[in-house]
């Protein structure tokens, strides 16, 4: 599982959505492939993108995929949108309420 923290300006909060939504049809194709990106109730807070993967290997193959150097080259808001960097995190899921 990974979570990207990104930290993006309210008045460019709609462009950001939009991206998303845009490079979502390149990544949702890839096998094993959940996400979710989570809009912050506080303006001050930053975006989750937590995308999870059937495997550690299928993520690996994702980042290393044609397709996603198509998705990161599409990447179109200029500098100010952001209030800082993102920060991608990696965790190992432990307890998993689907698998009991």
């Amino acid at each position: 599982m990974t979570m990207n923290r990104i930290p993006v300006r309210l008045e460019y909060r709609e462009a950001f959505e939009e991206a998303f939504r845009q490079r979502a049809r390149l990544v949702n194709r890839a096998p094993g492939f959940l996400r979710k990106v989570l809009r912050p109730k506080n303006p001050e807070d930053p975006y989750i993108a937590l995308t999870l993967w059937e495997s550690e290997a299928a993520f690996l193959a994702w980042t290393e995929s044609p397709a996603f150097r198509q998705g990161h080259a599409r990447h179109t808001l200029p500098k100010e949108a952001f209030l800082g960097p993102n920060r991608l995190e990696s965790y190992t899921v432990v307890l998993d309420s689907k698998a009991g």
